[in-house]
């Protein structure tokens, strides 16, 4: 496999990336934006819908074999597995994968497939800057750096942090989704 960024464009994964390529730090790589999960249906050979299931607000930072991190709001909790099988194939045991996730009543922690999962509720407020607040960021300046040094500031930082959430198993964390 090429890089994890190639992975997702190889695959059509991407949707709206705001930054996709190199970062300053050597070796790094980064994407943001949205990312597919289940895509949208094909009205011709020239015209396809939107995609009908995203990762929103997606973030990775990876080098050129597997993801450092993996940041994304999740609409619904039911679509993990899914969403989970598409992407495992860049998560490595060390990948910080940090789930923000709409219909959970609470976060907790739970391993998959041997991949540890930060599962967070979110309301109201976006994985930027849930990511900013978890790595202990200034956000002036943040809006000072470039799209790739803000990248290398978010993984820098959050590889340092401490991230609490209850730990569960992923049968008693799906039992935290609502409806």
């Amino acid at each position: 496999m090429a890089t994890p960024i190639d992975y997702i464009e190889e695959n059509k994964l991407q949707w709206q990336p705001s930054f996709k390529g190199s970062l300053k730090t050597a070796g790094r790589f980064g994407y943001r934006g949205d990312l597919i999960i289940t895509q949208g249906e094909f009205l011709s050979p020239q015209k396809q819908l939107p995609p009908k299931v995203i990762f929103k607000q997606a973030l990775v930072v990876a080098d050129e074999k597997s993801a450092f991190l993996f940041a994304a709001n999740l609409e619904d909790f039911a679509n993990f597995e899914k969403a989970f099988e598409l992407y495992k194939a860049l998560l490595v045991p060390t990948t910080i994968v940090t789930l923000f996730v709409d219909n959970l009543i609470s976060d907790c922690v739970f391993e998959y497939e041997g991949i540890t999962v930060y599962a967070f509720a979110l309301d109201e407020s976006s994985v930027w800057n849930e990511l900013i607040s978890y790595a202990d960021l200034d956000k002036k300046e943040l809006k000072r750096m470039d799209a790739d040094d803000k990248l290398d500031a978010i993984y820098d930082g959050l590889k340092v942090s401490t991230l609490y959430a209850a730990k569960k198993t992923y049968e008693e964390a799906c039992a935290l989704k609502m409806g």
